[in-house]
């Protein structure tokens, strides 16, 4: 099966590139550069999302596409909001119209931890009414509606994988998300790590191998429904995940600035509907972390 993956050479899209891959997947990755290191087996292209004569031509050769493109990240998007609704929103839109056009299916890379809001019942279900506080929570959720919206007008087959707060190798949390990765990364060069509130936050943080496996168990999906969770189903708080990285590291300095305005206070993904499919046991957060402080020290 052919596979193009939109945003290919980020966290979520080279990690899936290469999961897949090992799979048999026939798998295309199309982003803006080129990657540093490229696996062997993957398509590389360098385009334009934006631009129709890089995109097209590669739609029309997919089998199953995969919508891993953002400008803008959680952190900043009360401020490059104009340019993700006049860019990222529009061309997403018509990304659906060319699945319907040349025949793919589309999943579409949503956000678990910024839709949903602020919600008081906690595992959140898809059915949940989602109300984002901030304006990359409500992109992702325009974009999602609209292709809800293709899916019952014109029979598109489009799905929608809310992902919740991933973390692995790859990752990169100078690019605006990442908790974890920061954590780990700040204890490695002994740095001190900056904590937006008093640690309280609580996440559902996700190992990125489970991420890839549940993404690609959408892939042969053909049921009804449209959205997933793809989560763990537990809690984690960043005080929580900070004395598991002391335990692992041996030392983390912590800083404690006032709170974020952008920040839910808590995020947990009920992952009823993902585990119907997705039937592996999650990593469990110490694992999780402990593997991924391996990855990057080689031990």
């Amino acid at each position: 099966m052919k596979i193009l993956i939109l945003g290919g050479n980020g966290f979520l899209g080279s990690n899936l590139a290469q999961f897949l891959k090992n799979k048999g997947y026939s798998v295309t990755c199309f982003d803006i550069v080129y990657p540093q290191k490229r696996v062997p087996g993957i398509q590389y292209v360098k385009g334009n999302f934006f631009d129709e004569t890089d995109l097209i031509p590669y739609l029309q050769d997919a089998e199953v596409v995969f919508h891993a493109i953002s400008t803008i990240n959680p952190g900043n998007s009360n401020v490059k909001y104009m340019f993700a609704y006049s860019n990222d929103f529009l061309q997403s839109v018509k990304l659906a119209q060319f699945s319907k056009e040349y025949a793919f299916k589309l999943i579409y890379f949503s956000s678990g931890g910024t839709v949903y809001g602020n919600q008081d019942v906690q595992p959140i279900k898809e059915t949940a009414t989602s109300i984002p506080i901030n304006h990359y929570g409500n992109i992702k959720l325009c974009i999602e509606n609209t292709y809800r919206t293709f899916n019952r007008q014109i029979g598109t087959n489009i799905i929608i994988a809310r992902i919740a707060n991933p973390y692995g190798p790859g990752q990169d949390y100078t690019k605006g998300v990442g908790f974890v990765d920061a954590a780990i990364k700040k204890a490695i060069s002994h740095d001190v790590l900056q904590v937006y509130g008093d640690g309280s936050v609580i996440r559902d943080y996700i190992y990125i191998e489970d991420v890839c496996g549940m993404l690609e168990k959408l892939i042969g999906y053909s049921g009804q429904n449209e959205v997933f969770n793809l989560g763990t189903g537990v809690g984690v708080s960043q005080k929580e995940v900070i004395k598991i990285v002391k335990d692992i590291v041996g030392i983390l300095d912590v800083n404690y600035v006032a709170s974020r305005a952008i920040d839910v206070p808590c995020v947990i993904l009920d992952n009823y509907l993902m585990s119907e499919l997705y039937e592996e046991k999650c990593v469990d957060i110490y694992e999780g972390i402990k593997k991924y402080y391996c990855s990057i020290i080689s031990c």
